[in-house]
């Protein structure tokens, strides 16, 4: 009786997976046949991972759904179905759905994770303050600049000797955002600030994992499980109260009147004067809550992309050394010794600016891009796109797409130069996404690429050590894509 009983439960799973998948063609793009309970997970390897869907692509065309367990996602590939959403249909897609792991790790607050009326307020919030702290403009430059150099001197007391550079370059970089953020600068032997960086790599790392697929497959049992989910959970738990003591110390100097109104500095003190000039606007979403999850966002995606891709940049260069010639000659030739480097510079550094330019694309940390949500019934192609579907932008399918570039799966800055050498532009170069979505801090993250990479091959020749000859280009699969460990000889020039 008991295996009668188990075959039909099996039977009826079979029937209803076969039918959610083929029932709703109407609905759905048509994709990968699905398996009861699992979806399309086992086919994708329980893992979100680009090439994956690019070759699904090859098979299904460049839309197409995969479901994650009973969670269908509309899954675009190459630049003109990405662009048509992100772009074309902007207002339709600016949503951003919060699978379980991370509505139980973050909830829908700040502004990574939110949408609807709190996401705006929060993004307007954040574009004002960036510029009223200076993002585009000399004060900020400054702030890099001196990151930059404390950089360059920690690689110089290793003298040449084989060094692993992540540590350091995620310590200057997070320093950029912590200033913005916090006010201040921590040093490099501050306990707390090498915590938010375990939190950083660890929350950031955590919906790439095939742990967060079964987490959002089974929340209600991963909750109670031991796994790398619960060193999430605790880290993130550190970084929020990191931030809110920070917070507690602003309001200290608004209380005893050393900071006030129209005297802020950082967007802590930005934020608290919002929420005293919106106490009792039933509208407002400026709240203590949403300020800790802003600043959190802001201190991860600010750390985490910038590092990453100078991470790349160093491998690139010692990799490929005539490139690096070539980047240190035009450095040479264009700037004197004494010139202190800043964003205006790439207009008179081509080469340069290609080289960076290259390393976004190739590296590409993005890997599939964050998800959107639709915020109304609309539609896509041929199909009717409920609301609330999921899609998936595979940006990595537009930086790779061979329509777009001449040799897309190889290291090459020419994508980025004319035949005079001149730099050019390219709109399928996406790194950031696009649209009321793309990344906030884009303009700032471009200023902290070419001031950090031409100081470091100013000042610095890339070397592999000797006997490490075996050095990978493949990347390590997270939510950003990662190279794996390595060791590098910065020789000074």
């Amino acid at each position: 009786m008991v295996n009668e009983l188990l075959i039909i439960v099996l039977l009826c799973l079979m029937v209803w997976g076969y039918w959610r998948n083929h029932g709703a063609d109407d609905a759905y793009p048509p994709g990968p046949p699905t398996i009861p309970v699992l979806g399309n997970l086992w086919t994708l390897r329980f893992q979100l991972h680009h090439d994956t869907f690019i070759q699904l692509s090859r098979v299904y065309g460049d839309v197409y759904t995969v479901w994650l367990g009973h969670i269908p996602v509309i899954v675009l590939n190459g630049y003109r179905a990405v662009k048509e959403v992100l772009s074309s249909h902007n207002e339709d897609y600016i949503g951003r759905p919060v699978f379980p792991l991370f509505m139980d790790l973050m909830g829908e607050k700040g502004i990574v994770l939110t949408s609807g009326h709190t996401w705006k307020q929060q993004r307007r919030f954040g574009q004002v303050v960036f510029r009223n702290l200076g993002l585009g403009k000399g004060n900020m430059e400054m702030g890099i600049q001196e990151e930059a150099q404390s950089l360059l001197t920690l690689f110089a007391t290793q003298e040449g000797a084989p060094m692993d550079p992540s540590p350091w370059i995620m310590h200057s970089v997070s320093n950029v955002i912590s200033a913005l953020v916090f006010g201040k600068r921590f040093p490099l032997e501050n306990k707390a600030f090498q915590e938010l960086h375990k939190a950083t790599e660890l929350v950031v790392a955590a919906p790439g994992t095939f742990w967060a697929r079964i987490y959002d497959l089974v929340p209600n049992i991963m909750r109670h499980l031991p796994g790398p989910h619960q060193r999430a959970f605790h880290y993130f738990h550190t970084m929020c109260s990191f931030i809110q003591s920070e917070v507690q110390g602003h309001h200290e100097m608004l209380r005893n009147g050393s900071r006030g109104p129209g005297q802020e500095r950082n967007v802590i003190d930005y934020y608290l004067t919002q929420i005293s000039k919106t106490q009792g606007d039933p509208n407002s979403t400026y709240n203590e809550e949403n300020l800790v999850h802003l600043v959190a966002d802001l201190f991860m995606t600010g750390t985490e992309t910038v590092t990453t891709t100078l991470r790349w940049a160093i491998l690139y260069m010692m990799v490929f050394p005539e490139i690096q010639g070539k980047v240190q000659l035009e450095l040479d030739t264009v700037l004197e010794p004494s010139h202190v480097i800043a964003y205006e510079d790439r207009k008179r550094l081509p080469y340069t600016n290609a080289v960076i330019h290259e390393i976004q694309r190739f590296g590409n940390i993005v890997s599939v891009g964050v998800v959107r949500k639709c915020m109304k019934e609309t539609k896509l192609g041929r199909f009717k796109v409920p609301q609330g579907t999921i899609i998936l932008p595979n940006l990595s399918s537009v930086l790779y797409d061979p329509e777009q570039w001449k040799t897309p799966r190889e290291f090459n800055p020419q994508h980025f130069l004319d035949e005079n050498g001149t730099f050019v532009t390219k709109e399928a170069f996406l790194p950031f996404s696009a649209g009321h979505r793309g990344c906030l801090g884009e303009q700032l993250a471009r200023t902290e690429l070419f001031i950090f990479f031409s100081n470091l091959l100013q000042r610095f020749s890339f070397h592999v050590p000797e006997g490490d000859s075996d050095v990978r280009l493949d990347c390590v699969q997270s939510a950003t894509l990662q190279p794996y460990p390595y060791r590098v000889c910065a020789v000074l020039r």
